[in-house]
């Protein structure tokens, strides 16, 4: 890779295929079916450069595969209600950007900041 690709995803690798959480009824699915497979939920902030750089950091590392976890995508800005529905349904406190993994309905692991990372995830699969 030559110095002007440097960072840049070439079309081999992988990338995560968000579902885009938009609507009350999506969230309630999701939650329940995370009795089925677990659930990762990146709260992410549109206008935060700290928020950008975990979803970056995110996508970069990814490894995981569809049938381990299903990756969602809340616009916390856009949908500041459900951001706040989610942060109410799992009993964890709302912070920005933040990793939520659910599994059999209930918030397993969280994280915030510097610490939204894949191996998180990984360790509460």
């Amino acid at each position: 890779m030559g110095l002007f690709n440097f960072g840049k995803r070439t079309t081999n690798e992988k990338k995560i295929n968000w579902e885009q959480l938009t609507g009350e009824e999506q969230l309630d699915g999701l939650i329940q079916s995370s009795h089925d497979k677990p659930i990762a939920f990146f709260k992410h902030s549109t206008r935060c450069s700290i928020s950008s750089m975990a979803l970056s950091r995110l996508e970069n590392n990814w490894d995981l595969e569809e049938e381990q976890v299903i990756p969602v995508y809340l616009d916390l800005i856009r949908y500041r209600e459900l951001s706040n529905k989610l942060a109410h349904e799992l009993s964890v406190t709302h912070q920005s950007p933040q990793l939520l993994v659910v599994k059999e309905g209930k918030c397993i692991y969280h994280a915030s900041h510097n610490q939204v990372d894949v191996e998180g995830i990984k360790q509460h699969l």
